[in-house]
């Protein structure tokens, strides 16, 4: 089935997040082609997902996989159809986390099999305009799977295409913004404040937004 989530998403999913974001990317060159690798973005909107999907050339859409919560994108009917077959997710059960239960093995397997996965390091969405607390998530992946790197991405105005608890998107000109790749140097602490700093220097160089 990937033949059909990639022409769903090049045919519907990119002309609409193109009318709806205008989305302009800044350092597209750094983006992986080939895994393992982690996308480690802020996290405002739904739109996140269709945004950083849509940026990738048709080929390359095969490997990349958004880590998302099982119990929400897979709570049955239609959004786990479209959660499993057109977004390609890797399920996170982050209603088991502290039972014991090894809530990223799915993640993990995900990278050890050579896909690029997006990660949300905060957990879940913000308001768009500061940066939650990282949860440690993304750390424990990188030191477990070191040979994939993390590129930090910083998310322009996703937030207010389609901010948490609306239901209908607004057109909004986002800006999505590529870093350079971390790479695991075996301290999880010091992993996740440089991460921080970085996605927190993107958020700088981030152009002021405008009506798409």
């Amino acid at each position: 089935m990937r033949w059909f989530r990639r022409l769903v998403l090049v045919l519907i999913g990119r002309p609409i997040a193109r009318v709806f974001t205008g989305a302009d990317i800044i350092g597209r060159e750094k983006l992986p082609l080939k895994g393992p690798a982690i996308l480690a973005a802020n996290h405002a909107s739904h739109v996140d997902t269709i945004l950083m999907l849509t940026l990738y050339p048709s080929k390359g859409l095969d490997r990349v996989r958004p880590a998302a919560a099982a119990d929400y994108f897979l709570r049955g009917g239609l959004i786990s159809w479209l959660s499993n077959t057109i977004i390609g997710i890797v399920p996170v059960a982050r209603d088991k986390a502290g039972t014991g239960v090894d809530v990223l093995a799915p993640v993990r397997a995900a990278l050890e099999a050579g896909d690029i996965v997006l990660i949300f390091p905060e957990g879940t969405r913000g308001d768009g305009e500061e940066m939650a607390q990282l949860k440690s998530g993304v750390a424990r992946l990188a030191a477990d799977v070191p040979q994939a790197p993390v590129y930090p991405i910083w998310l322009q105005g996703a937030g207010r295409v389609l901010p948490k608890g609306e239901a209908l998107p607004v057109p909004m000109n986002c800006t999505v913004l590529v870093g350079d790749p971390l790479h695991w140097q075996g301290d999880r602490k010091a992993f996740l404040e440089e991460l921080r700093v970085r996605l927190e220097d993107l958020k700088a160089k981030a152009p002021p937004q405008r009506w798409a």
